[in-house]
This record gives structure tokens, sequence and C-alpha cells, in this order.
């Protein structure tokens, strides 16, 4: 087991050197000068040559790469023409916009984030697992097609439809809730759950319909399997098969991908983020995008980027502790 987890944490520190290089190439060099993105269009030859010697953008590429890798390590020094500032490590430059640390400002972001992926993940498994496994028991039966049409609702419905259904539901036409206004968790938690509770359900909701067909059909596959004929063969009632054996062979896929999925949350619940105003690093990759705010771009693609691979590891180790199998392979 030690031998495979050493195994994949090395793989996934050559994905995230990879990603880097890659990030870094698209975004910096792609581009164009990336000096007159920081200045402005306003700006002339002289300033822009300015912000370039400041930005120590008239290096090679190659040493460009291997300042922003230093400053991810070790920190890094950026000069503002009359002083110096220090970047503490880990360092992901310096916005364009307000000369704000990425880093800072990606940890100011991160707890909504956070708390959105988090409660949208309790909302997906016990949804999600508790529909597939109601359907796969009921297999054939009025129970089953109707799960099975609302997970095929469920499914082709966009998040931000979702959404506005729900805020028009609960919020304009019951008047349930009122309309979501974020509140940090520190402030106030009640207030924070009151106001997160449509975007975890929006989030959960959309979700929840992969998991559901998911479940349904690791389920089945594992209740035609010959232990459990065996099972039902010695006169073991069908709740204990389902509940202690057949069951128990679906849960680690949905393990997995419960992992990776809530990776990918830490950035990509842009619509969702900007549907109910949550200030977290979805809507703050919109903001950096449409400012061409580059660091800001680049610091949020590499959070996510580190989230989605750390995620795939942990799924691994999860799958791998529910079936020992995976170590042997």
């Amino acid at each position: 087991m030690t031998r495979y987890v050493l195994k994949r944490l090395a793989g996934a520190a050559l994905v995230l050197l990879a990603l880097s290089v890659l990030v870094y190439a698209l975004f910096y060099v792609a581009p164009g000068d990336p000096a007159r993105l920081a200045c402005g269009e306003r700006c002339n030859p002289q300033q822009i040559a300015q912000v370039r010697e400041r930005l120590g953008l008239n290096e090679s590429v190659v040493a460009q790469y291997l300042h922003f890798l230093q400053g991810v390590f070790t920190g890094r020094d950026y000069s503002t023409g009359t002083s110096v500032v220090h970047c503490d490590a880990p360092c992901l430059g310096l916005s364009y916009q307000n000369d704000q640390q990425v880093t800072r400002l990606i940890m100011e972001r991160l707890p909504a984030t956070a708390s959105l992926a988090l409660g949208a993940l309790v909302v997906w498994l016990v949804i999600g697992v508790g529909t597939g496994l109601l359907s796969a028991l009921r297999r054939g039966g009025p129970t089953e097609r109707i799960l099975t049409v609302l997970t095929l609702a469920a499914t082709g419905t966009p998040v931000f439809i979702l959404g506005l259904l729900l805020l028009m539901v609960v919020c304009a036409y019951l008047q349930w809730l009122p309309f979501p206004s974020y509140v940090p968790l520190g402030e106030d938690p009640e207030q924070w759950a009151w106001n997160m509770l449509l975007p975890w359900l929006t989030l959960g909701f959309f979700e929840s319909a992969k998991y559901a067909r998911l479940t349904r059909s690791s389920t089945l596959e594992t209740l035609a399997e010959d232990h459990i004929r065996t099972f039902r063969a010695y006169g073991v009632g069908e709740r204990a098969v389902v509940t202690r054996h057949a069951l128990r062979g679906a849960v680690p896929p949905v393990i997995a991908i419960s992992a990776v999925d809530l990776g990918y949350m830490f950035g990509g619940a842009v619509l969702t983020e900007s549907l109910f105003g949550i200030p977290g690093l979805g809507k703050t990759l919109l903001e950096g995008v449409r400012s061409i705010d580059l660091p800001v771009v680049v610091g949020v693609v590499m959070v996510m980027g580190v989230a989605v691979v750390l995620a795939g590891v942990v799924a691994d180790l999860l799958y791998a502790a529910a079936d020992r199998r995976v170590v042997l392979t």
C-alpha cells in the first residue's frame, strides 16, 4: 500500500509540473505582450517598457518560467519602480488591477467555494445514491420509470436554468426564503447556511443525476454476481443482501468519482457562483478573464488543477482502500 501511495504521489507531482508549463505557456506566451495588458491601452511605449522591466519580461521565456516556479516554492520580489514588494510563497504573482497578491486573493475567496462544494457534495450523494439504489431495487416497476424520467430531466437541465427555477419558485412565488445574499460562515453561521441552501440544492440536483445512474448500474451489476445468488440461496434476507453486500460493491466507484467532482468544483462552479452572487474562485476566474488580469487567471487555473489532481489521488486511495485488489494490479 505504501508503494502504491508513493507511486500515485509521484505521478501527481509530474502532472502538476506539466500543468504549470502548459498554463504558463498558454497565458503568458501565446496571448502576446503581457506588459501591454498589465499597463493598459493608454500607455505609451516608454511606460510599457518600464512595466516589462518591472515584471521581468525582458528575460527569456525559460527564465521567466523558472522565476514563476521560484515564486511558488520560495517567494519572489517584485519591483514597483520606487520600491520592492515581496510576495510570500506560494506566490502566484501580483494582480494587474490592484497589485494585490494573487495567493491572498485566492485564499480570501476559497472558503466560499469550499462551502459551496462540500454542501453540494452532501446533497448529490444523498439524493443520487438514494435514488439510484431505490431505482435498482424497484427495477421494472413504475417507481424505476418515474425515477429514470426525473434523472434524465435533471441531466438535460442546465444548472443556471435549474437555479433560476428554484429562485422563482422558492423565493418569488412561495416566498419560503429570501433571495440569497452570501454571508461568511464566521460572521453568522445560521444566515450562512440559509443563504447557501439554494446554491447547494442547485448544484447538488444537477450532479445527483450522474450518481443516480452510476449507483443504479453498479448495484444491478453487483446483484447479478454469483456470491449474491449464493447468499439468496442460503436464505439471507433481501434487505441484508442489498445493504451488507450489494451496496458495498457499488460504493467504491461512487466514492472515487465524488472525490474527482469535488476537485472540479474548486473553480468549476462559475455559473452557480455568478447566479447566486457567491464570491468564490469561479467568480474570481470570470472577473479575471473579463479584465484580462493574467496573474489572477493563471493563479485560479493552477489552484483548480491542483485541486483536480489531488482529488484524483484521493479518489484512487479511497478506491484502493475499498477494493484491495487495486493495489495488487
